[in-house]
């Protein structure tokens, strides 16, 4: 059985308490620190207790999801962070994974499932609830195809799958040229092609797809 060292970070006492009880009646998970907030967060990492995963609300006072994920990864970039929300809105979630995040979860989210997905974010997965995922499909058919209708049919090269998932990381054009030993320029120009084999207009909505289509 897999183990599991977790922070969690929520500023609602009770939520947090239960958050706890239910990963700990589970084998193998061990709740090794907690936090009202992201500030707070980040001190229990700078004091040394290094989890495999960090569970967080979204909004929380001080320091909030968003900056603890970008605090986090710059502090210890192999630790898996989760956003725990009570935001059924996609642009909290691709912001989320933008900044560097492996899993977005609803706080309806199931007992079974939230213990399945940090199983999954720690064997290198990422994960969306399922009740977002439906809510982001059900949306997609009414604004738009955002999946792909033959998404292995898209002929991405090994070098464009590079790029998408660095994208999918947060990195810049200059950040992935030196990663990959390339040229800005020619970053730019896998992004584009990205974009028209996509169909997508922007960094955000490529983002989604990739995510939705498990591309990254």
């Amino acid at each position: 059985m897999l183990k599991m060292n977790v922070i969690l970070a929520e500023d609602d006492n009770l939520v947090r308490d239960g958050i706890k009880l239910l990963l700990e009646t589970h084998e193998g998970f061990t709740v090794i620190g907690e936090a009202h907030n992201g500030l707070e967060a980040i001190a229990l990492l700078q004091a040394g207790i290094i989890p495999d995963v960090v569970l967080a609300d979204i909004n929380m006072p001080d320091m909030d999801g968003i900056a603890l994920i970008r605090a986090v990864k710059e502090l210890n970039p192999s630790i898996q962070v989760v956003m725990l929300s009570m935001l059924d809105n996609e642009k909290y979630m691709i912001q989320s994974f933008s900044e560097g995040a492996s899993g977005y979860l609803l706080k309806t989210v199931s007992p079974e499932e939230l213990i399945f997905s940090l199983r999954q974010v720690v064997a290198g997965e990422r994960y969306i609830s399922s009740e977002l995922s439906f809510g982001l499909l059900h949306r997609s058919t009414k604004q738009g195809p955002i999946l792909a209708t033959e998404p292995l049919n898209l002929h991405l090269n090994s070098r464009e799958l590079e790029i998408l998932k660095l994208i999918g990381e947060g990195l810049t054009n200059s950040e992935m040229g030196e990663k990959l030993f390339i040229s800005r320029r020619t970053v730019e120009g896998h992004r584009q092609n990205l974009m028209d084999k996509t169909g997508c207009k922007n960094t955000a909505t490529l983002i989604k797809y990739a995510v939705l289509n498990r591309l990254i």
